[in-house]
């Protein structure tokens, strides 16, 4: 087997595990997650030593799907989010219900479900409790 062929025979074992974020409010972004969004709380724990708390959130198992990891340090009370950072994107049935259930809990909806320029794919943005944008994509209509 060449070197290339073993690459690439590695690289299908490779997948995406998590995404982390920094954030200020651990119990409430865990709320965000899963009142607004509908994740479960697969597992959250201390680190006394470290002074930190992690919190893994998602639609299934870690085995098995890629999850989002929130990362609460002790004492720090803000973050700059900075220009390099996007956003998360959640497949949804329906944006406008999802945005709206995000306002009656609160929630900023800076960009309210909709058509998005030169396509036809339905998107909406909101935002959680730490400023940072999740994009709402409603199924099947992200393959124009």
């Amino acid at each position: 087997m060449s070197a290339l062929r073993a690459d690439a025979a590695a690289e299908k074992l490779m997948r995406i595990l998590h995404t982390m974020l920094r954030v200020v409010d651990l119990d409430k972004t865990i709320h965000f997650y899963t009142e607004v969004l509908g994740m479960s709380l697969l597992r959250r724990k201390d680190y006394p030593e470290g002074k930190f708390t992690l919190a893994f959130l998602g639609y299934g198992p870690e085995t098995e799907s890629a999850v989002l990891e929130l990362t609460r340090n002790w004492g720090q009370d803000s973050y700059e989010l900075g220009d390099a950072y996007g956003h998360v994107a959640i497949e949804v049935e329906d944006a406008e219900a999802v945005c709206n259930r995000a306002a009656i809990l609160g929630y900023r909806v800076p960009r309210p479900a909709g058509v998005m320029k030169h396509g036809r794919t339905i998107i909406a943005f909101i935002e959680d409790p730490n400023g940072y944008k999740v994009e709402l994509i409603q199924k099947g209509t992200q393959f124009d």
